[in-house]
């Protein structure tokens, strides 16, 4: 079997990125380090890939990443995974980020033409024409994170079966009434999450009314923002109480701490009056004691520089599409204490 690069650097206990700046004389690299990797590629008998080493030659040890906002918790979050597994590889993160949606073509197309990075990282953006066109063009290896098209390698959440969880959870605690607060349905998450509520609902044999779906129509962070959560909980609370949900599910965390506002505002209490099962576990997710739904952000951006370097170094043309089962988090606001329950812990391709 042909050693690789990884080999390599598992040997020499350091980076992928190391290794290439090694084999193409880079000066980042200290000499003791460089005559650590030398030896062992000579103990290896290693013999880089002509594609490897064509692809090293042209490296500048930086990965892109295109993010809708810098200001959410969740991308917050999502970033810090990837930065901390592209540094195993010795590669630094770019960000790029966008003021709308129908910016990221244009956006993307520009840093690949500057040729400023290995390879690009796409973050929770519906992949629209104009946007396959810039991909499906890139000559750098990408992977879609928290998003999904059969053409492109990606890793992202099941939310349609994370939206099931959370309605089911509602329903086996006796509500019959549960609405749902939406964020703009243009982003794939957020349609995925209406889907996955709408079919618990029907396999519940639980009817819906239309007015009880409340969907953000707002571009700012495609409605998962407080101030979404807050205006349409309100409209809600406008309702006459024995037409009114008794239970929602909430399409994210963020949005549910601007439900919890408006209940509050209305002189009623969660759980006690209201239950509320919100999404992603983001950090102040626990501090407000919110029943959500557990994205496994950490195993996704691994998953996803990983997945992303086997491109780089191997130049592997076979699509891969990664998706991580969602757990289920029972807090306060669903009026149970019930431990946290999990459907999964794994992943499959």
């Amino acid at each position: 079997m042909r050693k690789t690069i990884y080999d390599i650097a598992r040997a020499a206990r350091v980076g992928i990125g190391t290794v290439s700046r090694v084999f193409n004389d880079h000066p980042r690299v200290a000499e003791e380090t460089k005559r650590r990797v030398l030896k062992v590629a000579r103990r290896l008998n290693y013999s880089p890939h002509p594609h490897a080493r064509r692809l090293a030659k042209q490296k500048s040890f930086t990965v892109v990443a295109v993010v809708p906002s810098f200001s959410s918790y969740f991308f917050v979050e999502i970033l810090q995974a990837l930065h901390d597994g592209l540094r195993h590889y010795d590669y630094d993160l770019l960000l790029s980020g966008l003021d709308y949606p129908q910016q990221t073509h244009l956006s993307l197309a520009r840093v690949l033409d500057e040729q400023r990075a290995d390879g690009a990282l796409v973050l929770s953006l519906p992949i629209m024409r104009d946007l396959r066109n810039v991909l499906e063009a890139a000559k750098i290896p990408l992977v879609l994170v928290d998003t999904y098209d059969p053409a492109f390698n990606s890793v992202s959440s099941d939310n349609v079966h994370g939206a099931f969880l959370a309605t089911q959870h509602l329903t086996k605690l006796g509500h019959k009434r549960i609405g749902m607060i939406a964020a703009n349905t243009s982003s794939p998450p957020a349609r995925d999450r209406l889907k996955g509520f709408k079919k618990a609902l029907a396999e519940h044999k639980i009817n819906l009314r239309p007015e009880w779906v409340k969907i953000s129509r707002s571009h700012k962070l495609d409605g998962f923002t407080y101030e979404a959560g807050y205006q349409l909980m309100q409209a809600f609370m406008e309702m006459n109480s024995r037409r009114r949900p008794t239970a929602y599910f909430v399409s994210s965390d963020v949005q549910v701490v601007g439900a919890l506002r408006a209940i509050e505002e209305a002189g009623l209490r969660c759980p006690e009056d209201i239950a509320i099962f919100g999404y992603d576990d983001i950090v102040p997710a626990e501090h407000y004691g919110i029943s959500t739904i557990r994205q496994q952000i950490g195993e996704m951006g691994k998953s996803a520089v990983a997945l992303l370097m086997e491109r780089v170094t191997n130049g592997e043309s076979k699509v891969v599409h990664r998706r991580y089962e969602p757990q289920l988090v029972i807090r306060r606001t669903c009026g149970t204490t019930q431990g946290s329950r999990s459907a999964s812990n794994g992943s499959f391709e």
